[in-house]
């Protein structure tokens, strides 16, 4: 018999019988590098060993949302076609702060975890909010719109941790600055590298990670530009299946 996208998921996963958990908002960054001659890269770390979640698998920065992610001020907004499919949920209407707090909790963590300063600097002093204090004293202020949705994907249930993802795609000439190091002040992500889709194919990754970076070069051979307004991938848990739809 061969092996359901849902068995190889738990392959990576503590699954059991858990009780229900409502998944929570999250969302992660895949930074595109195409300068050069060479083929498309993308950042990826490697989680600490001392998470007890999927320690040591190779992932792109991001994390779940925090309350005020929801109040910071931006400069522009998404793309109307990005706004669009991200207001697709069958299961609740998201408020205009709650669809910005996605783009805004994948800048912060990618910062957080990578070093790296996603937006457009700017002259004058700026009042973002909690959490994007090195935004402020860099004077760079975030710009939502040069960001693509490429993806989603709902954890399955039985679960201990269960996340809603969004995966936003942005290329490398937004990133505006970044600290010393090669990684940031979090310490979650280790070995912070660029590596070409094919490299990071070869890295210990999550299942979905690898299916979104093959979702993604397949992408980039007919919509190289990543269009807004091109399909998504949307993967989700429905009758004891774990599936694959578009948005």
């Amino acid at each position: 018999m061969s092996e359901t996208m849902a068995d190889k998921l738990a392959r990576d996963e503590q699954v059991g019988d858990h009780p229900y958990i409502r998944p929570k908002d999250a969302s992660t960054l895949l930074i595109l590098d195409r300068t050069g001659k060479g083929p498309v890269r993308v950042l990826m770390g490697r989680r600490h060993m001392r998470h007890t979640f999927m320690p040591g698998k190779y992932v792109f920065p991001g994390g779940r949302l925090d309350a005020s992610d929801s109040r910071i001020a931006i400069s522009a907004p998404y793309h109307p076609a990005v706004e669009e499919k991200l207001r697709r949920d069958p299961k609740a209407v998201r408020t205009d702060a709650r669809l910005k707090a996605l783009a805004l909790a994948a800048i912060r963590e990618t910062y957080e975890e990578a070093g790296l300063f996603i937006g457009r600097k700017t002259e004058g002093a700026l009042k973002l909010g909690k959490g994007f204090e090195a935004f402020e004293e860099r004077h760079i202020c975030l710009d939502l719109a040069p960001l693509r949705l490429v993806a989603r994907a709902i954890t399955p249930p039985k679960r201990p941790r269960r996340f809603d993802t969004r995966f936003f795609a942005v290329w490398a000439d937004t990133i505006a600055d970044k600290l010393d190091g090669g990684t940031g002040p979090s310490g979650e992500l280790e070995d912070v590298a660029w590596l070409t889709l094919e490299e990071a194919r070869g890295k210990e990754l999550p299942f979905i990670t690898k299916t979104i970076l093959s979702d993604l070069e397949q992408r980039i051979e007919t919509d190289p530009e990543l269009r807004p307004d091109t399909r998504i991938p949307y993967y989700f848990f429905r009758n004891g299946a774990f599936l694959r739809e578009e948005i």
